[in-house]
């Protein structure tokens, strides 16, 4: 394994052995193996001094170590995709560093020694090398967000990029800020300043603040949002971590391009799943040291998604879009085939650090779920009765017209009339739905939160309906239950948070949507 001329993050591979002075490539005959079926379908030999007839030149066969062989076979038959216009084969540093580990290739070279060890530490997450917290953290780590931070800090040693994939709730921006903030600390790893940009969802983006803010306080932060921002420009340079929105990076791509930075963080990643996307095609283009991402979704629907992630990580590991398609997706996706799966775990596993719930936080209470049987009263049994026989003969008579798949949208219609109904019947826009004012649910609700109240318990109340919320609201103003509520058309997220977090406020309203990501309600019981 020898760096490439053109770039030191590409080596060329090559085995052989040497014969009578002379040196010989292997590289030919593995090839003619996999090409045959010999990597899948050949009866090696068990016993350990075995050995197998393999052609090196015509009319010229060395008798070499079968198990040797086979290994060889299992670790670089993906190799062979890499071949260049020389006939040569050329690899990403990271797959040299895999190869150099796993065929024990590491001597004297010091190119070499310094890949077997990244190789090792790429294998062995849990025993990465240690790295001091910083002492400006106003925060205590858990055991594994301090893992968590020490990969991210290996990544950075060695110019690697990855993904942080916890599941929600685990921690991936205190993990985040931590690796900033060493950065930041660090004399020699960052010389020339340059600050951090994070990349968030619009409804993420005072979560990054106020936690940057609370954990991170000589961090400066600068966000950059508004309409007024491009006056905002120049000082981007003098802060320590840049935050704006997805939606405005593609708006902002030239001055963004233009800017270099330290890190770039993509928070809540699957925003650039797309590759086709203008968003992603920016993001692409960003210059930075090292690149992030954040996402407990790294991939949620097809291969083609993992690739739009790595392709901005790091370009080239996985082919072009084209060729990947062809070495791995399809393979993969369309015909089962487990090697070629797990060849693209071996490519891409070491750079993904993905730990749930159930495995890493173990100090968490279990979830307790506890349901609550309601009633519905009188008034609501019989719209939802009337409404469910109506819709039942309008489904059955769709489905009998147009079959099963085509009545889909009617069918959904249906459940969805019923499910407002026992919700709260207002929700349904009928005449005959406007008539009936009460509901069992709200009924509930209303009895329940008056004992919470007086428990002084701090509740979050969600609902796919906003006009539920509003039903709801409705109660709170008329009991004098202090509110705060956050929907789809919330601008100022930050200070209803604010207000829950603190205890000022009790009770919280928010919609699944716009709840569903960059919100840390701790405060709630």
């Amino acid at each position: 394994v020898n760096e490439s001329e053109s770039d030191n993050d590409w080596f060329k591979f090559d085995l052989g052995i040497e014969l009578d002075g002379k040196k010989i490539s292997l590289i030919p005959a593995i090839a003619a193996a996999i090409s045959s079926g010999m990597y899948k379908d050949y009866d090696f030999p068990d016993a350990a001094d075995a050995r197998i007839p393999i052609p090196l030149e015509e009319n010229l066969f060395v008798n070499f170590p079968a198990a040797r062989f086979k290994q060889i076979l299992e670790k670089i038959q993906d190799l062979f995709q890499h071949i260049n216009a020389d006939g040569e084969i050329e690899i990403p540093r990271l797959r040299a560093a895999t190869l150099v580990d796993d065929l024990d290739l590491a001597k004297s070279n010091k190119t070499l020694k310094d890949l077997a060890e990244l190789g090792k530490n790429l294998k062995n997450i849990d025993g990465l090398p240690k790295v001091r917290v910083p002492k400006n953290l106003k925060a205590e780590l858990r055991d594994y967000q301090l893992t968590g931070y020490q990969w991210l800090q290996f990544l950075a040693k060695y110019k690697l990029n990855g993904v942080l994939a916890d599941d929600m709730g685990l921690g991936k921006t205190i993990q985040a800020l931590t690796h900033i903030l060493a950065e930041k600390n660090s004399k020699t790893k960052n010389p020339e300043k340059l600050p951090t940009l994070v990349i968030a969802p619009t409804s993420v983006i005072p979560n990054w603040c106020s936690e940057a803010e609370k954990f991170t306080p000589s961090l400066k932060v600068l966000l950059y949002h508004g309409s007024e921002r491009e006056n905002l420009f120049a000082q981007i340079p003098k802060h320590d971590i840049v935050v704006t929105s997805y939606a405005l990076l593609q708006r902002d791509a030239d001055l963004h391009i233009k800017q270099p930075y330290h890190i770039v963080v993509l928070d809540e990643s699957q925003y650039i799943k797309n590759a086709a996307t203008k968003t992603t095609k920016t993001a692409n283009k960003l210059n930075a040291n090292q690149r992030i991402c954040l996402s407990g979704t790294p991939m949620e629907n097809h291969l083609g998604e993992l690739w739009s992630t790595f392709n901005f990580l790091m370009p080239g590991l996985l082919q072009s879009h084209k060729s990947f398609n062809a070495n791995f997706r399809k393979p993969i996706e369309k015909d089962g085939d487990t090697a070629v799966q797990m060849s693209l775990s071996r490519r891409v596993g070491p750079l993904i650090m993905r730990r749930t719930k159930d495995l890493v936080a173990k100090e968490l209470p279990a979830k307790t779920i506890i349901p609550h049987y309601i009633t519905l009263n009188e008034q609501q049994v019989d719209l939802y009765e009337t409404v469910r026989a109506s819709m039942d003969k309008r489904v059955r008579d769709a489905i009998s017209q147009q079959g099963f798949n085509k009545s889909h949208i009617l069918i959904l219609d249906a459940l969805l009339k019923l499910r407002q109904i026992c919700c709260h019947p207002q929700l349904l826009k009928t005449a005959a739905a406007k008539k009936v004012k009460s509901s069992g649910k709200l009924d509930y609700l209303t009895e329940l939160l008056q004992t919470l109240i007086e428990e002084k318990r701090n509740i979050l109340i969600f609902s796919q309906f906003t006009s539920m919320l509003s039903l709801s609201e409705k109660h709170l103003v008329k009991s004098n239950i202090p509110f705060v509520k956050i929907t789809g058309a919330t601008k100022d997220r930050q200070t209803p948070v604010k207000q829950f977090q603190t205890g000022e406020i009790p009770v919280f309203l928010i919609s699944l949507k716009a709840g569903g990501t960059g919100l840390n309600l701790t405060a709630a019981d």
